[in-house]
């Protein structure tokens, strides 16, 4: 008899064993792990290759998507295409210089700031030339002024005696001596504003011939200038003379034509010497450039005229003070006749004031012209070519 090696029951000799082939699961919470060979053979774990009826086919190795599944993907022994880093959108910037800023002026519209700096600008840059021409026309006009009070001081101590008589003059003669003088003096007022309108037109002329190539950064002379001006001076100075008197006869005798005269042809001599146009052609390109801007123009003018008036105010007083005049302001009963040193006084002050504020109104009505040029015609871009500047790439 064989020993059953103590197995319980004597149920041993029955029950087959694993190596006989028949797999025995182990009972449950027995703890015995599975081997290797169990999980093989486990109903559970599906054989090699087999799959589920609705998944989709396995491909073979090797195989690769062709280009309608994946237009990006690389073939084999394809390089993968390179792509450039992204770059976040940068919109736009301003530049406060337009297509840039060679010389006195930015290439671009204008507005009155710019302007004003644009003048006092091209005062400092080219001292000598500028102030040089507004010390002739200071000149000019100091001597012409001075002639033509010396003429008239004859009518005012006329007129100084006959109130000095009081009572017994006769009322023909006050009259007289009354209208005698109040003409002399419109005499020197419309005598003074025709000359000063006209010299500022022809300084106007001249500084337009600067002020081309000084908006450039290039290099002015007077005699660059004057090669400028000289083929149209002659029309410019019919320009000049006419501008002044139509727009000063008109302002003293009924406003509203002067003014309109005195807007819409104030960029005639600009137009003249730039553009190189004959008489007519200076005043209706004028017109065509004020022409809707009208409002615009009469500020920036008039402005200009405000600050010529309040420096030769400033820089007259003193010489005013020395000539005894401004005392006549504190004693209207007392009738004083200047004398002749008093108005070569006065005259020096003019002189010294017209230096500058010449120039200074020229140089204005000049970067009027020119912004005007570049609103309506695109002129800045005439400008940069001209210049050699190249446009910033944020335009």
């Amino acid at each position: 008899m064989t020993d059953t090696g103590g197995a319980p029951g004597g149920e041993g000799a029955d029950t087959p064993t694993p190596s006989q082939g028949v797999p025995q699961a182990s009972a449950p919470g027995s703890g015995e792990p599975k081997r290797p060979e169990d999980h093989a053979a486990s109903p559970a774990t599906p054989p090699r290759g087999w799959q589920a009826p609705d998944a989709p086919p396995t491909p073979p190795p090797g195989w690769q998507h062709g280009p309608s599944h994946r237009p990006d993907a690389p073939y084999a022994g394809q390089q993968p295409p390179q792509y450039p880093p992204y770059q976040q959108y940068q919109p736009p910037r301003w530049n406060p210089n337009g297509l840039g800023k060679p010389g006195v002026i930015a290439l671009r519209p204008l507005n009155i700031g710019d302007i004003l700096d644009g003048a006092i600008t091209a005062i400092r840059r080219h001292a000598l030339l500028v102030l040089g021409i507004g010390a002739v026309m200071a000149v000019i006009t100091a001597a012409i002024t001075f002639v033509v009070q010396k003429y008239a001081l004859a009518n005012l101590a006329g007129f100084a005696s006959t109130v000095q008589l009081g009572p017994a003059a006769t009322e023909e003669e006050l009259r007289n001596a009354v209208f005698g003088t109040f003409g002399d003096t419109f005499l020197v007022l419309i005598s003074s504003s025709l000359l000063t309108s006209f010299l500022l037109t022809v300084t106007a002329g001249l500084m337009a011939a600067v002020m081309s190539r000084a908006a450039l950064g290039r290099e002015v002379t007077f005699g660059i200038a004057w090669g400028e001006v000289q083929p149209r001076l002659l029309p410019l100075l019919g320009v000049a003379f006419v501008y002044a008197l139509l727009s000063t006869i008109g302002v003293l005798l009924c406003i509203v034509p002067g003014v309109l005269a005195w807007v819409f042809w104030a960029l005639a001599a600009p137009a003249l010497v730039l553009e190189r146009g004959t008489f007519r052609e200076a005043f209706t390109r004028s017109v065509k450039l004020v022409s809707g801007a009208f409002w615009r123009v009469l500020g920036v003018l008039l402005l200009a005229r405000i600050i010529e008036s309040f420096f030769e105010s400033i820089i007259q007083l003193p010489f005013t003070l020395g000539s005894g005049v401004f005392s006549q302001m504190f004693n209207p009963a007392k009738v004083t006749v200047p004398g002749t040193g008093d108005l070569l006084l006065a005259s020096a002050g003019q002189i010294i004031a017209g230096t500058i504020a010449i120039p200074f109104v020229s140089l204005v009505t000049v970067i009027v012209y020119l912004d005007q040029r570049m609103r309506r015609e695109g002129m800045d871009i005439e400008l940069a070519r001209a210049a050699g500047v190249q446009p910033p790439q944020a335009w």
